[in-house]
Parts: structure tokens; sequence; C-alpha cells
């Protein structure tokens, strides 16, 4: 299990840009084994993926072209940069070392971290 911190989210009007930092509690980017996801979870829906880094990136279709995540392997932090940011974007955004399978991308570990709340104002 890797503790992680995110921060960086707040409140921007739509068209707006947002960097997401996730900090995680000990050294893990130096491994190309071990993907990073971020997640968002809107008032009343369920956690949805939005982005993973592994050896490549990977995004879902609602965010593609639009959101970049990346990794700082000395800082051992990921971000998520968000441009063209939309009102549907407002969520409470999570990251974690994540893992695939039938279902698709899924947190690897048990717990989440705290998350960091963006909200998009039209």
């Amino acid at each position: 299990q890797v503790d992680v911190a995110e921060s960086g989210g707040g409140m921007v009007q739509a068209g707006g840009s947002l960097r997401l930092s996730c900090k995680a509690s000990r050294p893990t980017f130096s491994s190309n084994y071990i993907s990073w996801g971020w997640f968002r979870q809107a008032s009343g829906k369920e956690r949805e993926f939005v982005a993973v880094i592994s050896g490549y990136a990977e995004y879902s279709d609602s965010v593609k072209g639009r959101f970049i995540i990346s990794r700082d392997a000395v800082k051992n932090t990921v971000y998520l940069q968000m441009n063209s940011l939309k009102p549907e974007d407002t969520a409470v955004y999570y990251c974690a070392t994540v893992v695939r399978d039938t279902t698709g991308w899924r947190n690897a570990g048990a717990n989440w971290g705290q998350g960091t709340q963006v909200t998009v104002s039209s």
C-alpha cells in the first residue's frame, strides 16, 4: 500500500486550467511495473477512471485531448494537467497505484486518499 496526498484542486471557470498533484509516501515512479492513475467522483455518482500512466498514458474518452498525466520520479509525484475544463469535470479527484482487470483500471490498494475537490463554474 502506498499512501498518497492529492492537492491542487480549486474553483475555476469553464475553459480554465488546473494542475493536480499526487505525492506518494515512498518512491515508486522509477518502476515501470507500477502504474499510477487518477479517478474522480462527482456528487451522487460512482468513482470513475480518468487517466493512467505506466509506460504509456491512457485517458477516458471524456477527458482525452484536454487532460495530461505525467510523473516526476525524483519528486515521487504524479500530476494531472487539466485544460479546457467543463462544468461536468466537477468532482473530487483521487490518485492511486492501479492495476488493470477485466473491468478496466482499478485501485491496486485497499484505500483511497482524501482527494482534492475541483469545481468548474459555467
